[in-house]
């Protein structure tokens, strides 16, 4: 009977065992001079894809921090940068922001193939310079680039069709501060919701946009505080959106499909070493990217050795051992109340045999 009784309560003594008692996971990756400025991960290939500033290059990074060569277009111009990559799950493609001064373009390649789709040039659709930065895919096929430099949003059809889809006066709504080093950096970061929308970061405002897909239509996602040089966006299943800076990494949740939302942790970040990008791997885990991109905006220095850092919410993680007191304390009230139990059995088999 002991025994019985002791296997479920050592079933919540196992369930309740921290889930984060292991290390942040660290992934060191070498490539010559490679200075990635985005990463994404592959969830059918188990491994992130990473684009770099100085090299016409996409390259596969394994949890192990084993990298192979993906995609090396020698047709992009010689000085081009990968910048934003999406992966487009439904219609197998992977999508990348090139950027060559004065061309910004999207560039589509088939999974798993990497044959080049199209390459669709961004820059002829404002009359000024245009900086493509990051993309986001919906599930029609549907692309869409943030232009830094005009607080514009393109939208690219399945087949490489460019259109604007949003100048929104919201994204020039919010005064900028001219002494802060990305004052020229604007729109950045942007994901879809399957809902119907867009979210947006903006670095030099440190505010949040939520754009509807169809009309373009923007408005400001009410928090509270700013995200300090706001720079990739990615959103984990549980609808946490994490956003990256040099400095930190933003834990953000709404309960109103983004009307407004909560900062409800922000973790610090090395920042000499220039985190830009965000995303989640397996198991929901987070991720973020340093790669330098300063340093490798600059050119004259050279570096082999980045990282995929494992970042974790300290708040998220006091929440999780509340609940593992919480399952304690229920194995040992079911303790409790099965010798209770046993003491009433005794006691009424003792006056059956009186």
């Amino acid at each position: 009977m002991f025994r019985q009784i002791l296997l479920p309560i050592l079933f919540i003594l196992f369930l309740a065992a921290p889930a984060h008692s292991r290390n942040p996971h660290v992934i060191n990756f070498r490539w010559p001079n490679l200075y990635p400025e985005s990463f994404t991960w592959d969830s059918k290939s188990d491994h992130f894809v990473v684009g770099s500033l100085r090299q016409r290059l996409l390259i596969s990074v394994s949890d192990a921090g084993v990298v192979s060569a993906l995609i090396s277009d020698d047709s992009l111009p010689s000085n081009a940068s990968f910048l934003g990559i999406s992966l487009d799950p439904r219609l197998h493609r992977l999508l990348a922001v090139v950027h060559s001064p004065p061309f910004s373009g999207l560039v589509a390649y088939q999974l798993p193939t990497f044959r080049r789709l199209f390459l669709t040039p961004l820059n002829g659709l404002l009359p000024s310079d245009t900086v493509a930065n990051d993309v986001a895919v919906d599930y029609l096929g549907n692309a869409y680039v943030t232009d830094s430099a005009n607080d514009v949003i393109f939208k690219v059809a399945e087949h490489g069709e460019a259109t604007i889809l949003s100048r929104s006066k919201a994204f020039k709504s919010h005064p900028v501060d001219d002494s802060v080093p990305y004052h020229n950096c604007g729109l950045n970061g942007i994901v879809y919701n399957p809902k119907g929308y867009l979210l947006v970061t903006q670095s030099n405002t440190g505010k949040l946009f939520k754009v509807d897909v169809d009309d373009g239509t923007a408005r400001r996602v009410i928090l509270n505080k700013d995200l300090t040089a706001a720079d990739g966006i990615a959103v984990r299943s549980d609808g946490v959106v994490l956003v990256v800076s040099p400095q930190k990494l933003y834990f953000i949740k709404s309960d109103d499909s983004w009307s407004e939302g909560v900062v409800f942790d922000e973790t610090s970040l090395e920042e000499e070493r220039q985190a830009s990008a965000v995303a989640v791997g397996s198991e929901n885990r987070v991720y973020a990217l340093y790669g330098h991109v300063n340093e490798g905006i600059m050119g004259n220095a050279e570096r082999e050795e980045f990282s995929i850092v494992e970042v974790e919410s300290e708040e998220e993680r006091k929440e999780e051992k509340v609940w593992i007191f919480i399952l304690i304390g229920l194995g040992f009230a079911y303790f409790l109340f099965w010798r209770f139990q046993m003491r009433q059995l005794v006691t009424n088999m003792n006056k059956k045999a009186a």
